[in-house]
């Protein structure tokens, strides 16, 4: 289960305007490079789920694949939202910390 303090991050980072949302618009972003990291609905399908593994290895970006469609797209404020791009660095590096184990700065 994701933390509730990854999904306040993402709901902040949505608030900062510092994301991008739904298949097409993430995978513009991730080929433009302004995408930093990419978080995938576990429950989307496997198809979706390989093709952004693939694009982002492709793009050298990181990818989380975590939590149901329902939870990520309440946490942005949005409904039935599989694949979020967060373009904040400091948002994306704080994620992918606590999603591995870490715990936040300050």
């Amino acid at each position: 289960m994701i933390n509730n303090k990854i999904l306040g991050l993402i709901g902040l980072s949505a608030k900062a305007g510092k994301i991008c949302f739904g298949s097409d618009s993430v995978e513009n972003e991730i080929k433009s490079r302004k995408v930093k990291l990419v978080i995938v609905a576990k429950d989307c399908s496997e198809r979706t789920k390989q093709k952004f593994q693939r694009i982002s290895n492709e793009a050298k970006v990181s990818i989380i694949i975590t939590e149901n469609i329902e939870t990520l797209s309440k946490a942005i404020g949005k409904s039935n939202k599989a694949i979020i791009g967060i373009k904040d660095i400091n948002l994306a590096s704080q994620i992918q910390k606590i999603y591995d184990g870490g715990d936040l700065i300050g």
